[in-house]
């Protein structure tokens, strides 16, 4: 488990400090038996303090890029705001340590925060770390209403336009990302980072700043759907889902009693419909 950052230590940093997604460094390089050396491009993850209102609430570990976004979507997913217009703004401190995300909530939302109190200190973009109760996995969603905005030429194509849209993965390897496709297929926003859940809370904060309606089109993520990558999607109204990767079985139930499209094991032109495949049209974008 991780500890808030240290802030004494955080305030006695001198000059600028900035993070970036990736670091190159020199590695040994085996092949047939020989060794050279050569340099390699690695994906960073860094301490990331998210702070409302002055007050600590989580510490993850992410992709130091777009963190405005991840700001916004973390709060928007895990209910902290009810709607962006709860959410005043966002500043972001970079620091040897780590980075802090001071973040301005309306006093309505900070009251509410204050009396769940849930702490989420944890490993790389963990969704669950921390929560103080069983009741608190499994929390009430919003029904989506049936989309359209599904079909089997969509999945398709926003398979074959994946790759273009990870280009801190194709020279790292260790990034997951969510892509926003509209009903067509093609990829209209992506999000990278070394957690799913990150990726995936940037892209809604995403949305949400350029005022894209989270329910005409559908969201790809290059990694399996786990129940909290459901929960989020759902509690924001994104109303289908594709995964590259499996499901879980809770992912897929608790799709089934919200109404979200699930669709996972999607590669090349093959998919499997886990939760309200009668949404998907088969045969038109």
């Amino acid at each position: 488990m991780m500890a808030a950052l240290d802030m004494d230590a955080h305030a006695k940093v001198q000059g600028p400090v900035q993070h970036f997604p990736s670091a190159c460094m020199t590695v040994a390089r085996m092949h047939g038996g020989q060794s050279r050396s050569t340099q390699d491009e690695l994906a960073e993850e860094v301490p990331v303090a998210l702070e409302y209102n002055g007050v600590s609430h989580a510490v993850m570990l992410a992709t130091p890029a777009d963190l405005e976004e991840f700001a916004l979507g973390f709060s928007l997913s895990e209910g902290i705001v009810a709607s962006p217009a709860e959410f005043y703004g966002v500043e972001i401190e970079h620091a040897a340590s780590g980075i802090t995300a001071h973040i301005d909530l309306a006093a309505g939302a900070f009251m509410r925060l204050k009396e769940r109190r849930r702490s989420l200190a944890g490993r790389t973009g963990c969704g669950l770390c921390g929560v103080d109760s069983l009741a608190q996995v499994v929390r009430p969603l919003p029904w989506l209403a049936p989309t359209r905005a599904l079909s089997g030429p969509a999945i398709r194509r926003a398979l074959a336009e994946a790759r273009a849209q990870q280009p801190l993965n194709r020279i790292t390897g260790a990034t997951h990302a969510a892509i926003w496709c509209g009903r067509d297929g093609r990829p209209r926003a992506a999000f990278e980072d070394v957690g799913r859940h990150n990726a995936l809370d940037k892209l809604i904060g995403g949305l949400h700043l350029a005022g894209a309606d989270p329910a005409d089109g559908f969201c790809l993520i290059t990694s399996r759907a786990s129940v909290e990558m459901v929960q989020k999607a759902a509690t924001v109204g994104i109303a289908a889902m594709v995964a590259i990767s499996a499901p879980t079985a809770l992912a897929v139930r608790t799709a089934l009693g919200c109404g979200l499209t699930l669709v996972a094991f999607a590669r090349g032109d093959d998919f499997v419909a886990y939760a309200h495949g009668a949404n998907i049209a088969m045969e038109s974008a």
